[in-house]
C-alpha cells in the first residue's frame, strides 16, 4: 500500500499548483481559450447593418419596423465540460527516468485543469484500471482541479490491467452534454474502437498518449529484467543484441501507426509525450494547431 502523510500531500500538490499555474499565467492564458469552440452561440444584440456584413444575418422584423436594414448579432457561450479521462493501471506506475508515467499525467492534467479553472469551464475525472476507478462530476474552481490531482497522485487502484474500452463505454453513458475530454493513457489496450468512436462522435476526443522512452526504443544495456506491471510475467532479454532492439523498434513503431490511423479515422487529436518531450511544447504546439483550424 502506498502510504502518504497529509502533509506530504498537501505539499506535493501545491507544488504541483504552483509550477503549472506560473506555466498557464505565462503561456496558455490565451492559447488554450482559442483552440476550444463554446458550447453554442447566444444572442448579443442587434445593430444596423454594415458594409461587409453578412445578409443571412438580417433581423428582417426589426428592419422593417424602423425603415432601415438591422442584423442580429451572436456570440459564442465560452463555458465549456472538461474531462480527464485517466488511465491509472499498473502500467502507469512505471518510470525508467525522470518521473513515473503517472506523474507526468498529473503534471499534464494540472496545466489543463488550471487553464480550464481561468476560463471558467466545469472540470471532472473519470479515473480507470480494467475497472472505473472514481468519477468526479463536473464543477468549476480551483478545489476541483486540486481534488483532480490528488486522486491521480494518491488513489491506490482496484485494478491493475486496463481497459480502454469499458472506460469509453462508462464516459458515453455519464456525459449527457457536449464535452472536451482528455484521455491520458499509454494506449497499450487493444478492442476499444467501438466504444471510443461512439464516444468520439459526441464530443471532442483528444488523445494524449503517456509513454516511457524504454516502451519505444530498448536501450543497449546488456541482460534486462522485464516484468509486465499489468501481468506480473517476468522475462530476462539481451538488450545489447542489435537485431533484437531493431525488431522491437519496428513492432513499436507498427503499432503507433496504427493507433494513429485509428485516432485520425475519428478525427480525434492524437499527442504523443515521452520522457525526452517537454509537455509545455507539446502542448502548445497542440493549441497552435487547433487554433489555426479554428480560423479556417
Amino acid at each position: 500500500m502506498h502510504l502518504v502523510s497529509t502533509a506530504d500531500l498537501i505539499r506535493k500538490i501545491r507544488r504541483l499548483e504552483i509550477h503549472t499555474k506560473n506555466i498557464v499565467n505565462e503561456i496558455f492564458s490565451g492559447e488554450y481559450h482559442s483552440s476550444f469552440r463554446g458550447q453554442g452561440l447566444e444572442f448579443s444584440e442587434v445593430r444596423e447593418y454594415q458594409p461587409g456584413d453578412n445578409y443571412r444575418d438580417i433581423d428582417w422584423n426589426v428592419s422593417a419596423r424602423l425603415g432601415l436594414p438591422f442584423i442580429k448579432k451572436y456570440r459564442e457561450t465560452r463555458e465549456l465540460n472538461v474531462v480527464f479521462l485517466v488511465d491509472i493501471s499498473a502500467s502507469q506506475f512505471f518510470g525508467t527516468s525522470y518521473a513515473l508515467k503517472k506523474e507526468r499525467i498529473a503534471e499534464i492534467v494540472a496545466t489543463l485543469a488550471f487553464s480550464a479553472v481561468a476560463n471558467g469551464d466545469r472540470c471532472s475525472l473519470i479515473m480507470y484500471s480494467d475497472v472505473v476507478e472514481k468519477y468526479l462530476p463536473p464543477r468549476k474552481g480551483r478545489n476541483r482541479a486540486l481534488e483532480i490531482l490528488r486522486e491521480i497522485l494518491y488513489h491506490e487502484p482496484k485494478g491493475k490491467q486496463t481497459s480502454l474500452a469499458g472506460a469509453f463505454e462508462y464516459a458515453a453513458k455519464m456525459l449527457k452534454k457536449h464535452a472536451v475530454v482528455f484521455v491520458l493513457s499509454d494506449f497499450l489496450d487493444s478492442g476499444f474502437e467501438k466504444q471510443m468512436n461512439i464516444l468520439a462522435r459526441k464530443h471532442d476526443l483528444i488523445a494524449l498518449q503517456v509513454l516511457d522512452d524504454s516502451e519505444l526504443e530498448l536501450p543497449d544495456a546488456g541482460i534486462l529484467r522485464l516484468r509486465d506491471p499489468e501481468s506480473g510475467v517476468v522475462e530476462y532479454i539481451n538488450s545489447s543484441n542489435k537485431q533484437l532492439r531493431q525488431a522491437y523498434k519496428a513492432q513499436v513503431d507498427l503499432q503507433q501507426q496504427k493507433l494513429a490511423a485509428i485516432l485520425k479515422s475519428m478525427a480525434c487529436d492524437h499527442l504523443v509525450f515521452r520522457n525526452r518531450d517537454s509537455y509545455v511544447k507539446v502542448l502548445r504546439q497542440f493549441f497552435a494547431l487547433r487554433k489555426k483550424r479554428r480560423m479556417k
